[in-house]
Parts: structure tokens; C-alpha cells; sequence
């Protein structure tokens, strides 16, 4: 049983070529040269996304290049889009090969026929928007985790990218993990047994911050261009820039930052990326009093039907001793089956596992999970051969449904039950009313 993996070609096997080679040889008859189709370049056509060959350079311009974005600006990076333009700056000494397009509006990269693609490292609240108009503008986007803050963002991410027939890639780098493949393989073949429970935990949200002061921008921020969709407030160093996953509007808490990396991991293990839960209910600390809004501390449960089992977040959560050593996980999952039990750390660059499970090979007739070559490497191969990659955007909207609908049942105090096909809650239009942002013009999606 295979899982859902990019495509391969169907190549022509070796002995058979040889054997045809052979033959021709002897009847004095000279063979074409077979080219997979996939290697050659297309050109973009009615209905058909163009597609480079495998041996054509993808020009890739990044979005956002402080904090995560500095990892995606390499030396032959032809683009570079920030509102701050010391981040600019700084990002474009790392350019060697030629000079880079600097820019402080995206849509002036997207506009640009020499970028085939883009990475997009900006805070969360603009993910969606960004992705929808590269997509719309025929480029193929890898965008950082998470894939967005509301349902209908998602949607709307989802429905460009087969719109325009786009490759695009979250940055969940766990799905590129070798450990956290070996989890998935692990528990997907029954080596723990039937599994019911999973449990993640993680330290507590930030805390402090205080009311800051609001008052000017300093002159290389654009401020109302990164504040873009979210609604207006004025400028306040404590929200700009890692402070932004303290604020409901651009943030949403370690739930949705970096439980995303976790919350992928236990989805791909209990293979539920085309599903999702049918009620949640999350309480919390609130806030202290702070600019910054999200809550201290969390717990979230959440229950899913057809397998019946259960998921729950604590935050926060006690440290568990990792399997065979002394050291304590600061943040993980623990899978809990009928016969065994597995462990998972972290789940993102850094994600590791038990030995047990990097141990296993599954057998010929059981689940095999493709292995990423590494996350922007897969990428970089679907764009040439329009395959999906290992971690797309309706997995990456599936996973974050996950700490959207937490969030929401947290804000409204009570528990709420969702329905994973229609992607609403069941008889609560107060909390369906939380699915969509209204965006602050003049931008809108």
C-alpha cells in the first residue's frame, strides 16, 4: 500500500532497454533518444500551467526576508521583498550571483516575468492573500507554515492554486523529515496497535510585553504595508516583528505557530490529512494585561469520528523523559495504542523519534511513505514536474483547521462541534461567524 506520494514517471527499465538497444543494434537500426515527458520544458497554454525542464534554473523571489525568510534567500535568489528595508538590506548581501530586484510591495515581484516562484516568510495574516495573488500571477509559491488564520483563507488558498495550476508547498518541514517519516510508517502499520489517544505538549505562550508605547513607525518600517489585510491600530514595538504570534489578528498563539509542526506530524501519522475533527473544545488563562492577547496557557481537545480518537493540546504540558536517555522533550506527542506507545519530538527541522520506529521497515504489502529529499529540494521537483508535493496546501489547510476552531472555541468558552466535509460548525452561527476576517481595504480576497 502505497501513500499518497508525488507521481513518478514510468521510465523504461534498464534490462528492457538494453535488451531493445541490443536488438535495433543488430538489425543495423538507430534508436531515438527516449526523453521522459517530464523533463522537457512546456510552455503555458490555455487550461495547461507552464513547465520548466529539469535542467532550467527556477528563478525564486522571497517575500519577507527577517526572521525565517533570511533561511530562504540564497546566493541566486533574483528577488527580494520586505516593508523594512533593513531587512532588505541585509538580505540582499547574502545575493552573490548578480543583483537581486529589491522591493517593499510584493505585488511589484509577482509582476516580474524573470520569477517563476516565491517563497513567502511574512507574518500570517498575509499568507493567504500573497499566496492567491502569486498564484493568479502564474508563479508557484512556498509559504511558511501557518498556512493561514481563518477557514475561508484556506479555501481561498486551495482554490487558486487548482485555479491556475500551481505547485504549492507549506513550510511544515516535519513532512520532510526523515523521524517524522519513520513515526508515520511506524504507527500507520500498526506497531503500537489501534490507537485512541494522542497527546501534545508544549510550554506556555509568551508573556509580558505590556502596553508598549504607540507612536511613529521608524522611517524603514511601511507600517500600514505590513499591517495589509489586518485591521488598522497604530504602530507598537511590541507587535512588530517575532511579537506577532502574540496577537489573535496576526498570531494565534504556540498553538498555531509551532503546534502547527506537531499538529502536522500527529495528522500524517494517523492519517487524517483529508479529514478532520468533529468537535473541539479549548480553555484557557487569559491574557495578562498586555497588547499582547493571546492566552497564557491552553488546553484543547479534540475529537474525531471513523476512527474514533482523541487529540489533545495541553499548554502547558508536563516535559517527558525521551525514550533511552535523560533528556527531557520540552514539546512532542505521544501516540497511545492498544499495544505500544510513541513518542515524537518537536516535529519540525529538528523532529526526532524512537529508535523502534526508525528502526522499522514495513513490509511489501504494507504502508509505504514517500521520503522527501528535503523540503525545498521537493519543491523544487514538483515545480519541474507538476507533481504534489509532500506537504500541499489542502493538507496545510486541513492542519490548521486544527488550532483555527481551538482558538475559536477558547474565545467563545464553550465546545463546539465542526463538521470536517462542510467546514462549519453545527448549529452555531456565532462561532461559523469566526471563519472568515473581514479584511481592511483596500485589500480583499
Amino acid at each position: 500500500m502505497k501513500d499518497q506520494s508525488p507521481k513518478a514517471a514510468s521510465p523504461l527499465s534498464r534490462r528492457s532497454f538494453l535488451k531493445a538497444t541490443a536488438t535495433a543494434g543488430a538489425a543495423g537500426i538507430t534508436l531515438p533518444t527516449i526523453i521522459p515527458r517530464t523533463v522537457l520544458a512546456q510552455a503555458a497554454r490555455p487550461g495547461v500551467a507552464a513547465r520548466p525542464g529539469a535542467n532550467d534554473r527556477i528563478n525564486i523571489g522571497v517575500i519577507g526576508t527577517g526572521g525565517m525568510g533570511r533561511n530562504h534567500v540564497h546566493a541566486d535568489t533574483v528577488a527580494l521583498c520586505d516593508v523594512d528595508s533593513n531587512h532588505l538590506a541585509e538580505a540582499a548581501k547574502r545575493v552573490t550571483q548578480g543583483t537581486p530586484f529589491l522591493c517593499k510591495d510584493y505585488r511589484q515581484m509577482l509582476d516580474r516575468k524573470d520569477v517563476d516562484a516565491v517563497m513567502i516568510a511574512t507574518p500570517d495574516h498575509w499568507h493567504a492573500l500573497m499566496t492567491v495573488h502569486a498564484c493568479q500571477a502564474g508563479k508557484d509559491v512556498y509559504s511558511e507554515k501557518p498556512t493561514c488564520r481563518t477557514i475561508q483563507e484556506g479555501q481561498a488558498m486551495i482554490n487558486a492554486a487548482h485555479r491556475y495550476g500551481r505547485v504549492v508547498q507549506i513550510g511544515a518541514q516535519g513532512r520532510s523529515h526523515p523521524a517524522a517519516r519513520a513515526a508515520a510508517q511506524y504507527v500507520r502499520n500498526g506497531q503500537i496497535g489501534r490507537v485512541r489517544n494522542v497527546e501534545v505538549w508544549h510550554p506556555n505562550n509568551f508573556t509580558g510585553g505590556g502596553w508598549g508605547e504607540e507612536k511613529a513607525p521608524p522611517p524603514q518600517l511601511d507600517w500600514d504595508l505590513w499591517l495589509g489585510p489586518m485591521r488598522w491600530r497604530p504602530y507598537n514595538p511590541q507587535i512588530a516583528h517575532f511579537n506577532f504570534r502574540w496577537i489573535m489578528d496576526s498570531g494565534g498563539g504556540f498553538i498555531r505557530d509551532r503546534g502547527n509542526h506537531i499538529l502536522s506530524i500527529v495528522s500524517w501519522c494517523m492519517g487524517a490529512d483529508q479529514t478532520g475533527p468533529v468537535s473541539v473544545k479549548a480553555t484557557g488563562e487569559p491574557a495578562k494585561e498586555s497588547v499582547w492577547d493571546v492566552p497564557v496557557s491552553m488546553q484543547a481537545r479534540w475529537e474525531f469520528k471513523n476512527p474514533d480518537w482523541t487529540l489533545t493540546w495541553n499548554q502547558p504540558g508536563q516535559p517527558k523523559p525521551f525514550p533511552g536517555s535523560d533528556k527531557l522533550i520540552d514539546w512532542g506527542a505521544k501516540f497511545y495504542g492498544d499495544r505500544d506507545t510513541l513518542i515524537v519530538e518537536n516535529g519540525d527541522g529538528h523532529c526526532n523519534t524512537e529508535d523502534k520506529a526508525k528502526a522499522y521497515k514495513p513490509p511489501a504489502y504494507g504502508t509505504h511513505i514517500f521520503q522527501s529529499p528535503g523540503h525545498r529540494e521537493n519543491w523544487l521537483d514538483c515545480i519541474r514536474t507538476r507533481d504534489r508535493p509532500v506537504m500541499p496546501v489542502e493538507v496545510g489547510h486541513r492542519v490548521v483547521t486544527l488550532p483555527i476552531i481551538a482558538n475559536i472555541s477558547y474565545l467563545l468558552g464553550r465546545k463546539l462541534r465542526f463538521d470536517p466535509a462542510r467546514e462549519q460548525f453545527i448549529g452555531d452561527e456565532e462561532a461559523n461567524r469566526f471563519l472568515a476576517q473581514p479584511y481592511r481595504a483596500p485589500w480583499h480576497l
